[in-house]
């Protein structure tokens, strides 16, 4: 049963954004990042409309830099926006 379970998870990352047409992708995973985090703070964090930046940021974001970032939020320091 669970490699049933398995085969119908669908793998993607985020859909192309012409904001950033290179190949290094580190301003889109900051951008997806910050959009994220602004989503949830308008629409606070039952609403699921933000999922899908959740999950362009983490199929772009080195899970480190995730966690540094997180730190800051929670630290008062991050450089970003939001």
């Amino acid at each position: 049963m669970n490699i049933f379970f398995l085969l119908l998870i669908e793998l993607k990352t985020a859909p192309v954004d012409f904001r950033f047409p290179t190949t290094n992708q580190t301003r889109h995973c900051f951008t997806r990042y910050i959009e994220f985090h602004r989503c949830m703070a308008v629409k606070g964090e039952s609403s699921g409309d933000c999922e899908k930046f959740a999950k362009y940021y983490r199929s772009l974001c080195p899970g480190e830099w995730v966690e540094k970032w997180n730190e800051q939020r929670d630290n008062g320091t991050f450089p970003g926006p939001l």
